[in-house]
């Protein structure tokens, strides 16, 4: 099964927590924050979305930063994707 995303939406993959701090702890599952860099997996085609229109700026393969609690979680294969639209990625990581 494949996603694809309508309007001005874009399908994420949530890159792997940190499990380590930069001083070397090893962090629980629970104590891990929620990862905000992911990857474009898929893009929709943006154009007429509330009356505006969408140009689509962000591609597949790149890797973006979301708004912390954006987007609805899907699973989808086994693999974990989350939905968001263009207007919660914040930026793109170069």
């Amino acid at each position: 099964m494949t996603l694809k995303p309508l309007a001005d939406r874009v399908v994420v993959k949530l890159v792997e927590a940190e499990e380590k701090t930069k001083s070397g702890l090893i962090l629980t599952a629970a104590s891990q924050e929620k990862p905000q860099i992911a990857e474009v997996v898929a893009v929709g085609p943006g154009g007429l979305v509330d009356g505006k229109e969408v140009q689509m700026i962000v591609k597949v393969g790149d890797r973006v930063i979301t708004s912390k609690y954006s987007g609805t979680e899907v699973k989808c294969d086994g693999v974990e994707y989350n939905i968001v639209r263009q207007s919660d990625i914040l930026a793109i990581v170069e």
